[in-house]
């Protein structure tokens, strides 16, 4: 499956990961059934489901408001996508 994903053109270009790198493995390994896979690779997967999730309750059911819910997920996923970044990056140093 490997041979079908996307480089990363941050990685190619200035030779390290971006914020969103292991995104692509990490939803292959979530579609094999790896749970924990998925999640060591990009802590922030879930979130990122969740997200995408609300969102289109947002844009499917107008009755409800779903603002507050899609904010607050958006801050939870960027939150857990720049801790997991600085964390790869600072162990990948020292």
């Amino acid at each position: 499956m490997e041979k079908w994903m996307l480089p990363c053109l941050n990685k190619y270009f200035l030779g390290f990961d971006c914020p969103g790198c292991g995104l692509q493995r990490s939803i292959a390994f979530l579609l094999q059934g790896d749970l924990l896979a998925a999640a060591k690779i990009f802590p922030a997967v879930y979130s990122m489901i969740l997200l995408m999730a609300l969102l289109v309750l947002h844009l499917l059911d107008r009755s409800r408001n779903y603002q507050k819910a899609v904010i607050a997920c958006a801050v939870l996923n960027a939150t857990v996508i720049i801790i997991s970044y600085f964390y790869k990056m600072t162990n990948l140093i020292f």
